[in-house]
């Protein structure tokens, strides 16, 4: 009885003990966070309790279990079931830390600039960090979990190490399209092409960036679908970024009109609705004939707004607005099909 209950108080009471120190860290976390309100960066620590506390335990019950001289059946799966979870559970914790890091000095940097395009810039190069700091730090606890943690497999783990010129020769070929993504994913983070948050136009689909990982970016399309393509796509084919070089943006509306309408009347009632709208940004605006048929003249409204979405917006207005005026003061201006009967040749005529 006493081989079961000693080692069950032992355990019992140094996780207890662990969870006790787990939640006095998270309330002078809490504290600091409520004293210093010009960082994020307590609050977002928070969100390592979990990590710590599956540390803590899973150390301290190691130390305990040696130091008590617990004996258990299957001792050596207890201790290496035990360094696992340790291992992982200080990836997991630096791997939190990391993501706290990263969302507060995002936060900072953001509160110091009104440059937007700088913020996204920043914020997509922060996202790629964190994903080979997330991939690096698997590996790494993976790679010391099997070699350190279980002895039997160092031997293989040698030779591996040892044959690692031509598995990484063999990987490289094997791999070559997911390593050019790879390379390209960072070259996209650090190149400034493409950013989150930005409008694109990529395969006849204008959409947002969303996100950008190390393979593939997804772009959210105006009906709120999702596309997602390689990462390298972006580095070997052309693609309209609307948000380079600013948000600003100028739309245009072409209209097919009959000859005979009033042009500069109808530019004077598109420059006195365009005052009267909150999207269009007041920088530039025109309506010129672009074109000209047999039947119809082709006229083109262009005009500025601040972003893609007041451009679509503005856009549709003026379409509708431009069409209603028309038919309801100038009718005959808008498009009409000839049915009248067609001409007879002279030389049939007799």
């Amino acid at each position: 009885m006493d081989d079961v209950l000693r080692p069950l108080l032992v355990i019992g009471g140094t996780i207890t003990l662990t969870l006790l120190i787990g939640w006095l860290i998270d309330r002078t976390l809490r504290v600091a966070d409520a004293r210093h309100g010009e960082t994020r960066i307590w609050g977002l620590l928070r969100r390592c309790q979990l990590p710590l506390q599956v540390l803590l335990a899973s150390a301290a019950v190691q130390v305990t279990y040696d130091l008590f001289d617990l004996q258990l059946r299957r001792n050596d799966v207890v201790h290496s079931v035990l360094a696992t979870v340790t291992i992982a559970a200080a990836a997991w914790l630096a791997i939190r830390v990391a993501d706290a890091v990263a969302e507060n000095v995002l936060t900072r940097y953001a509160a110091r600039t009104d440059d937007q395009a700088r913020v996204r810039q920043f914020r997509t190069q922060l996202v790629m960090l964190r994903r080979v700091v997330t991939s690096v730090l698997a590996v790494v606890a993976a790679a010391v979990a099997i070699l350190l943690v279980f002895p039997s497999l160092r031997a293989l783990g040698t030779s591996l190490l040892a044959s690692a010129g031509v598995i990484g020769i063999i990987a490289g070929v094997a791999a070559q399209s997911m390593l050019g993504n790879l390379f390209a994913g960072l070259q996209v983070a650090f190149g400034d092409s493409v950013k989150i948050g930005d409008t694109v136009v990529v395969e006849g689909e204008w959409g947002t960036v969303e996100e950008i990982s190390l393979a593939f970016l997804t772009i959210r399309i105006w009906d709120d679908r999702r596309l997602t393509m390689p990462v390298s796509y972006f580095n070997s084919k052309p693609y309209e970024n609307w948000s380079r070089g600013g948000h600003e943006i100028t739309g245009t509306v072409f209209l097919h009109l009959d000859h005979t309408t009033p042009v500069a009347e109808l530019r004077k009632h598109l420059q006195e609705f365009l005052l009267g709208r909150k999207d269009w940004d007041g920088r530039s605006w025109s309506l010129v004939i672009t074109d000209t048929t047999p039947t119809t003249i082709q006229v083109r409204a262009a005009m500025s707004a601040r972003n893609a979405d007041d451009v679509w917006t503005l856009r549709c207005a003026v379409r509708e607005e431009l069409i209603a005026w028309l038919r309801d003061n100038h009718p005959y201006a808008l498009p009409r099909v000839a049915t009248g009967p067609a001409a007879t040749p002279p030389f049939l005529e007799k």
